[in-house]
């Protein structure tokens, strides 16, 4: 689909200095992905009153296995 916007000039040389592509329209759906992908990743607060840890779980000592 073929579509005109304009761009903050600044904001597309950032994206380009942080990407490693070349092209203004695969910098747009390298955006459009990762803004998807961001906003379906369940936000973890949400979570909260939702899981049940085992009886004995202990996190600090699983903190130390991690080192």
């Amino acid at each position: 689909m073929r579509t005109n916007i304009e761009i903050d000039e600044s904001l597309l040389e950032e994206a380009f200095s942080v990407t490693h592509v070349r092209t203004k329209k695969e910098l747009i759906h390298q955006a459009l992905s990762e803004f998807i992908r961001l906003k379906k990743r369940k936000d973890l607060t949400e979570l909260a009153g939702f899981i049940e840890f085992r009886s004995g779980y202990d996190h600090k000592k699983l903190r130390e296995t991690r080192g």
